[in-house]
């Protein structure tokens, strides 16, 4: 974001040609001063870090390292990250429990024998028989069809994760993008402060400045020294956070591409939380899970119609019924068929039971809507107050507050102002583009949970079918006040 440097380039740049202007009023000290501290060039000044500070994590070490683009991150978050394959598995295990709940009864085969006898009598009957239980009254289907309202909300579940995800990753990564603009803010801060300080001494060498001048301006130089070592722990820290979300805990460290300000079109917030009411996975999953509970109440009504248990098989009959120890019975067969009488036991508690989910299902299902529509408010809340402030500052603020600066900074250099005076104009100036990089912060994040679903934390494990599901579990958004 080079406008924030033009910022502060035009008023350095004035500075230091009217600096130049007023020494040749004691043209041996401005000589000797202006050969001990030679001025460098701003733009080289801006681009130098402070020797004492490490690098600037965010920007690539080699030149050549070619910079991520979102469209990259959120490919390598979609294939990495493990939350997607808890989803996806968790929909082949739904599949699985719906093929289990349509299986008949196992058959039973046995050995059956009565009147057991030894000896040299001999007799007894000795044979095998066959069990089998047929469910009746459509209870398999009824349980595949709640099984199948499973699968349908294991589905939701993969395409709100992957959302989850996406969403979570374009925040990170604008983040990162507000980070490194704050950045280089603070970098030419540092640039600026050291040129301050040494303006300070060149002052006071030839008379034109006191000792408490050259003091502020080198506390200056240690405020903003230490305000661009924070900023640099905090890149480090959403680096951290960025690939975390991406699912690659060692990704390389590079610059981000992308512009933090660039043109994002208005939205239109009405029309988007509609939409979301309408249409967001949190909703349709509640739909799947109302779904669900019809489906289990019905399965529950049929509980009373009794199986129908049948049983067959063959006997050699040992049971002699001749004169001759020879002649018995011989093989026969034989049948069973019986039910269970539902007399005292019709299912009536589960009965109650899946009246009761069904009841909680639809509650839950205007719930989450409720939800969804006060979170949106607040979002709603944040973007319009974020492009209010984007815009206003771009318009307005930010130029009046470069013109306070450039004009105190003008007339400090010929000695018509005082130095606490521009240090309060430069301290003013560098405070409104720090709110001007959070205002463009929440301005991405609130559009992006708009436009999301509200859906955030692509590290949270999704919803198990039948768990109650909370449409925003963590609405993790920056506040328009970021701490710092």
């Amino acid at each position: 974001m080079k406008r924030l440097l033009v910022l502060l380039a035009i008023p350095l740049t004035l500075a230091a040609q009217h600096q130049h202007d007023a020494a040749p009023q004691k043209p041996a000290q401005a000589d000797h001063s202006q050969h001990q501290m030679p001025q460098k060039p701003l733009e080289q000044l801006i681009q130098e870090s402070p020797s004492q500070l490490v690098p600037p994590l965010g920007r690539p070490t080699d030149a050549s390292a070619p910079a991520y683009t979102l469209e990259q991150l959120e490919k390598l978050a979609l294939e990495k990250n493990p939350t997607l394959i808890q989803a996806e598995a968790e929909v082949r295990a739904a599949k699985g429990r719906r093929t289990q709940a349509g299986l008949l009864p196992n058959p039973t085969v046995g050995y059956t024998g009565e009147e057991i006898r030894g000896g040299s009598f001999g007799g007894g009957q000795h044979g095998g028989f066959i069990e089998q239980t047929f469910v009746l009254g459509g209870k398999l289907g009824l349980a595949r069809n709640a099984a199948q309202q499973e699968i349908t909300m294991a589905e939701i579940e993969v395409e709100e994760q992957k959302l989850r995800v996406q969403n979570s990753v374009r925040r990170v990564y604008f983040e990162v993008l507000a980070d490194q603009e704050q950045l280089a803010l603070e970098r030419s801060g540092v640039a600026i402060a050291e040129e301050m300080h040494k303006t300070a001494q060149r002052l006071r060498n030839i008379g034109m400045a006191d000792a408490s001048e050259v003091l502020q301006a080198e506390i200056q130089v240690n405020r903003a020294q230490l305000s661009l070592m924070m900023q640099e722990h905090r890149l480090r820290r959403q680096w951290k956070l960025l690939a975390s979300v991406v699912g690659e805990p060692a990704l390389e460290r590079r610059t981000l591409a992308g512009q933090l300000d660039q043109e994002l079109p208005p939205l239109n917030v009405e029309e988007l939380v509609e939409s979301l009411v309408r249409s967001s996975p949190a909703i349709r999953i509640a739909e799947a899970n109302v779904a669900r509970s019809q489906a289990l109440l019905a399965r529950a009504r049929k509980e009373y119609v009794p199986d129908l248990s049948v049983r067959a098989g063959l006997q050699q009959n040992r049971e002699i019924v001749g004169p001759g120890p020879s002649q018995r019975a011989g093989l026969q067969g034989f049948a069973e068929i019986g039910i269970t009488l539902p007399i005292f036991n019709r299912n009536q508690g589960n009965v109650q039971s899946g009246l009761a989910e069904l009841d909680r299902a639809r509650a839950d299902q205007v719930r989450v809507g409720l939800v969804l529509r006060e979170r949106a408010a607040s979002v709603v809340q944040d973007y319009s107050d974020a492009r209010a402030t984007v815009e206003t500052y771009q318009k307005q603020v930010l130029p009046k507050a470069r013109q306070v600066y450039e004009m105190n900074l003008k007339a400090w250099g010929q000695m018509g102002t005082s130095y606490p005076q521009v240090l309060s104009a430069q301290r003013n100036l560098y405070e409104l583009q720090r709110e001007y990089i959070d205002a463009l912060r929440t301005l991405r994040a609130s559009s992006i949970a708009l436009q999301g679903y509200l859906l955030t934390d692509g590290l949270e494990a999704p919803a198990r079918p039948g768990e109650v599901d909370m449409p925003v579990r963590e609405l993790n958004l920056p506040s328009s006040r970021v701490e710092r």
